[in-house]
């Protein structure tokens, strides 16, 4: 067989191969499609680190706008302040973690973006479980953590770290909201001590009255009938002379 013949169906063979192989990693795609997050100081107990999120793109039809971000327990919501993210998006507190969002990004984008957070927790690896969703409904969820068997089919981004540095110690927790001011306490508990006295007196003085008005009537009625008497005996006298 000659040489250029061989050589011919050789190269024919691999431009074969590469295209198949071109359309399949064209047509899987979406399948690889996952969210990932990195860290510029990727350390246990380092402080004020700054996280990256990347929510890649599975819809050529519509686009992001909201991801929702589960923290890990040892990172309180009130710890993470938004750093970058698109155009319009904003960063609200959950009670698990926070969602970032706003107007829908073009399709085929990807979701990018970077918070600040206080203090990594001291551990080996985190994991931030991540729900996306789409302008058109479409929800994807990146929750799966792995159990150190097969590799999940949507694996939550998790951020591997290194030892803590020598002498790291967790930082004072953020502290807590202000309470809750309590109700307007009733009037009559927010009086002064004149006025609660006088209120407290106030009785004592009516009941004074009332006995007075008591005794004048029972002399009153003593006194007519000492004149009744007086008169019935003036009476039967003058009837006896006669």
């Amino acid at each position: 067989m000659p040489t250029n013949y061989r050589a011919r169906t050789a190269r024919r063979i691999t431009l074969a191969g590469a295209a198949a192989l071109t359309a399949t990693l064209a047509l899987a795609g979406p399948a690889f499609a996952h969210a990932e997050v990195e860290a510029d100081t990727p350390q246990a107990l380092a402080e004020n680190v700054t996280l990256s999120f990347v929510s890649e793109a599975e819809s050529a039809d519509a686009g992001f706008t909201e991801l929702r971000i589960v923290l890990p327990k040892d990172i309180a919501p009130a710890d993470v302040t938004l750093d970058e993210a698109p155009k319009g998006w904003k960063l609200k507190a959950t009670d698990d973690g926070y969602t970032v969002g706003g107007p829908a990004l073009k399709a085929g984008v990807d979701a990018e973006h970077k918070i600040k957070v206080r203090q990594l927790p001291d551990a080996k690896e985190i994991a931030f479980k991540t729900v996306e969703t789409y302008s058109d409904g479409k929800i994807s969820r990146w929750i799966e953590l792995s159990d150190g068997g097969a590799e999940p089919e949507q694996p939550a981004p998790v951020l591997e770290l290194k030892a803590a540095a020598p002498g790291a110690k967790p930082v004072v927790p953020s502290p807590s909201a202000s309470p809750t001011p309590s109700p307007t306490p009733p009037a009559e508990t927010s009086a002064s001590p004149a006025a609660a006295s006088e209120t407290a007196a106030a009785p004592k003085k009516d009941e004074s009255e009332s006995n007075g008005v008591v005794i004048g009537a029972v002399l009153a009625a003593l006194a007519l009938l000492g004149a009744g008497a007086w008169w019935l005996v003036t009476r039967r006298k003058g009837s006896a002379q006669s």
